[in-house]
């Protein structure tokens, strides 16, 4: 049943896209797409107070606020009122260009932003840039991988090389060989997934080469030293692959 004491929202066309593209944007501010939702919840038929806080996981008192000044101010009500001190000399509009800069843009010359890139771009200091970053978990200059493995004996296949490494046997040479990949022109097979606040830029495992000059090596899992290395031109490999191989020899005293 509705709650009587609540004030009725029925809401234009036009505000409910507005109040949809806030929760969707990623450069909008969490306090405002927050609002958003609340006004947007709020507008269904039947939806009571305490219905909408405990789907978004707020208390009552903060629905109720936001829905009055919704009613009584339409989409300017949410916006925060004006408090007492030194006005800000950073506002809201200076971090939503700060944020959608750095998420839908990059430097002439250069692979991402950095503070001091940013800071000369947009004419505000280093540390403002910094602080919004950090404010918005932020990282620009990291990424990370990612692979999910379709292998059904993955489990098993992982413990065995794990268990090798940690506990190899007596008499025995274990190598692992790998290659650096950072010596070739590679292209990723899937898009790169975007940075978001709070999320680094995340790319596949995999890719695809244009050319390369390899480096291999091979180290001695026990000792902890290259026992072998060699440079060789363009090959058929799959990316990133990792070969595991065990030769046994004949024990010698030293």
């Amino acid at each position: 049943m509705a709650d009587p004491r609540a004030v009725s929202i029925t809401l234009s066309d036009a505000d409910r896209v507005t109040l949809q593209s806030w929760t969707r944007r990623r450069s909008t501010a969490q306090g405002l797409a927050l609002r958003a939702r609340i006004v947007l919840e709020c507008a269904e038929p039947g939806t009571t107070n305490l219905a909408v806080a405990a789907h978004l996981g707020i208390s009552n008192l903060t629905v109720g606020k936001w829905r009055r000044r919704f009613a009584e101010h339409g989409l300017e009500g949410l916006d925060d009122a004006p408090r007492p001190g030194v006005p800000r000399r950073i506002l809201d509009e200076h971090i939503e260009r700060v944020i959608t800069t750095t998420l839908e843009s990059t430097p002439r010359n250069a692979t991402h932003w950095s503070t001091r890139l940013l800071a000369r771009e947009l004419g505000m200091s280093q540390t403002t840039i910094s602080r919004i970053w950090r404010a918005f978990a932020l990282a620009p200059h990291r990424s990370e991988t990612f692979k999910l493995s379709r292998d059904p004996h993955f489990i098993d296949k992982v413990r065995d090389i794990v268990g090798l490494y940690l506990n190899p046997p007596d008499h025995a040479l274990v190598l692992c060989v790998d290659e650096k990949p950072s010596i070739q022109a590679i292209e990723g097979t899937a898009p790169v997934l975007p940075m978001r606040p709070g999320q680094l830029e995340r790319h596949t495992h995999d890719y695809v080469r244009h050319g390369t000059t390899d480096l291999f090596a091979a180290l001695d899992v026990r000792a902890g030293t290259v026992q072998l290395a060699r440079c060789t031109g363009a090959i058929a490999v799959s990316s990133s692959a990792i070969f595991w191989r065990r030769w046994s020899a004949p024990h010698r005293p030293s």
